[in-house]
């Protein structure tokens, strides 16, 4: 076995943040991180998480378990070419990948939302996914959908 084989299947070892001590929070703030300024991405993380404990009188972290668990896709597609044509094949979503997903959808919507600050975005996002609304949910159903409408191809798999 090489070198190189070893290192790929290994899975990195996600730490947990300083303040929360939750490897779901850790996970959000290297997503947010640009530039590789990562105390700016803490900072605006923690000002999220807040807000939402202003805003709901509630746990942030609980908040924000909720969110992702509302975002986390079951089912995605894949394409695959089939004799000159191209399938969107339904594949179930391994529950790591599926936090993956859920956490880029989410700061995408952020990004796409009108507001002052990335914080601000961001915990109304975070507060929209856990009530089960906003632009990641509506993601994941479109995806839900796709993956529904393409389930006669699941035999190519």
């Amino acid at each position: 076995m090489s070198y190189r084989s070893s290192v790929v299947n290994k899975k990195r070892d996600i730490e947990s943040d300083p303040i929360y001590r939750n490897r779901l929070v850790n996970m959000l703030v290297d997503r947010t991180m640009k530039y590789g300024k990562k105390s700016l991405a803490y900072k605006i993380i923690y000002q999220a998480m807040k807000r939402i404990r202003q805003k709901t009188n509630r746990n942030p972290l609980s908040v924000l378990r909720q969110a992702v668990r509302g975002v986390t896709p079951d089912v995605t597609t894949e394409s695959k070419r089939v004799g000159g044509s191209t399938y969107r094949i339904p594949v179930e979503v391994v529950p790591a990948e599926g936090r993956a997903l859920a956490i880029r959808w989410s700061l995408i919507a952020c990004r796409k939302r009108s507001g002052r600050s990335m914080a601000l975005r961001s915990s109304d996002e975070s507060m929209d996914a856990a009530r089960n609304s906003g632009s990641a949910v509506r993601k994941k159903e479109e995806i839900h959908r796709v993956a529904e409408a393409n389930k006669a191809f699941a035999h190519f798999r």
